[in-house]
C-alpha cells in the first residue's frame, strides 16, 4: 500500500470534478486496511471512496482519501431455489449484475446500469424499477474504525429505508464495508419484476419475451435514454430523493396539480416523482455556465465540463427553494455533498 501526495480526484468521481486530495491510497485487502490504522496520521480527516458515483466534491480534501478496491465474487452456497453470493466492496455494481445474469441468477436484473461499486450500494439502499437492494440482501462484513475489528451486520442491523441505511445515520463514518452477501434466485424459481410500466412497454415494443436478460436489456435501454453517460457528461445519476408525503398532502397537491406523479407506499405514505416536480417548475434543460439540469431527465444535475462542485451545489439549492415555493415539498439530496 502506497500513500500518494496531491492527487487529482477527477478520475475518481463521476461528476468529473477536479479537486485535489492531499494524500491518497488504494486498499486491496483487509491487511491494507489494518496497516492503515497504524499510520501516525490515521486520525486525520478521511474520505472513503468507492466508485465515486454518489458524491459531490465541493473543495480540495486536506486529508487522506482511501479508495476501497477489494475485489472478488464467489458463490458460497447453492440450492435448487436460491444461491448465496459474496461480493467484494470494490467490484463495479453493473458488472456484478451482468455476472449474475450470466450465472442465471435472478434478483437484481432491474438494478442494471446503476453507477458505483458494490460496497456503496447498501449505504444508499439502491433501488430502481420496483426493486431495492434490501430485497436480495443477506448481510455484509464491515471494518469497525473504532475497534479495528471486522463485524457482520444483518439486514435488520443495517436498518434499510428508502435510499437510506444505518450507514447514513447513526453509523455514519463508523464502518468501512468490505464485502456484501446476496440471496439470489436460482433458475427454476425466478420471479421477474416487470410491473413497472416502463419495463413492460419496453419489452412489448422490442417484442422480447420476459427473462433475466431481456429485463436487464430493457432497463439498460430505458436508463440510457433518460440518463447521460458520466464518461461523456459529468453526473451522479439522480441528484435528489423522491420525497415521501402523507396521504393528506398528496391529495392536496393532486387537487392543485391533477397530473401529479405519485406512488402509494402504504395506506398513508406516497412517494412523489422529484423529477416531475423539478420539470414542472421549469428547470429541465437549465444551464448556468457548465452546471446544469439534464435536458432529458430533470432529476439529474450535470457538469458540462468545467463546473466546480460549489456551482452544482448552488444550483441544487436553487432548485430545492424553487420546488418548495411551488409545491411546499422539501427535496433532499441523494448524493453526499463533501
Amino acid at each position: 500500500m502506497k500513500i500518494q501526495k496531491n492527487i487529482s480526484l477527477k478520475p475518481y468521481n463521476t461528476f468529473g470534478l477536479d479537486v485535489t486530495a492531499k494524500n491518497f491510497c488504494s486498499i486491496t485487502s483487509i491487511e491494507d486496511l489494518k496497516s492503515l490504522a497504524t499510520l501516525p496520521d490515521f486520525k486525520a480527516p478521511k474520505l472513503w471512496l468507492g466508485g465515486g458515483s454518489n458524491m459531490l466534491l465541493t473543495k480540495d480534501f486536506n486529508g487522506l482519501v482511501v479508495q476501497i478496491a477489494l475485489k472478488g465474487i464467489s458463490i458460497e452456497k447453492q440450492s435448487e431455489d436460491q444461491t448465496i453470493v459474496s461480493v467484494g466492496a470494490g467490484e463495479n455494481w453493473h458488472s456484478f449484475v451482468l455476472w449474475t445474469i450470466e450465472q442465471k441468477l435472478g434478483g437484481i436484473e432491474n438494478l442494471s446500469l446503476i453507477p458505483g461499486n458494490v460496497g456503496t450500494a447498501p449505504i444508499q439502499n439502491i433501488g430502481a424499477y420496483g426493486v431495492e437492494l434490501k430485497d436480495v440482501f443477506l448481510d455484509l462484513q464491515a471494518y469497525n474504525l473504532d475497534t479495528n475489528e471486522v463485524e457482520t451486520l444483518t439486514k435488520e442491523e443495517c436498518k434499510f429505508g428508502y435510499r437510506d441505511s444505518i450507514f447514513k445515520g447513526e453509523a455514519k463514518g463508523k464502518y468501512v464495508i468490505l464485502n456484501v452477501r446476496f440471496i439470489l434466485t436460482s433458475e427454476k424459481h425466478y420471479v421477474l419484476n416487470t410491473s413497472y410500466g416502463a419495463i413492460e412497454n419496453e419489452l412489448l415494443e422490442m417484442q422480447w419475451k420476459p427473462s433475466l436478460e431481456t429485463v436487464s436489456k430493457a432497463v439498460i435501454q430505458i436508463r440510457q435514454r433518460k440518463l447521460p453517460d458520466p464518461k461523456e457528461i459529468g453526473n451522479s445519476g439522480s441528484f435528489f430523493k423522491n420525497p415521501v408525503v402523507d396521504k393528506e398532502k398528496m391529495e392536496s397537491l393532486k387537487s392543485r396539480f391533477p397530473k401529479l406523479v405519485s406512488y402509494a407506499l402504504s395506506e398513508n405514505e406516497y412517494k412523489l416523482a422529484a423529477g416531475w416536480l423539478i420539470e414542472q417548475d421549469g428547470w429541465k434543460g437549465y444551464r448556468d455556465g457548465d452546471a446544469g439540469v439534464h435536458q432529458n431527465q430533470a432529476l439529474v444535475l450535470v457538469n458540462y465540463g468545467t463546473a466546480k462542485g460549489v456551482d452544482i451545489q448552488n444550483l441544487s439549492k436553487a432548485i430545492q427553494a424553487s420546488v418548495f415555493r411551488t409545491f411546499e415539498v422539501n427535496l433532499e439530496a441523494e448524493v453526499n455533498i463533501i
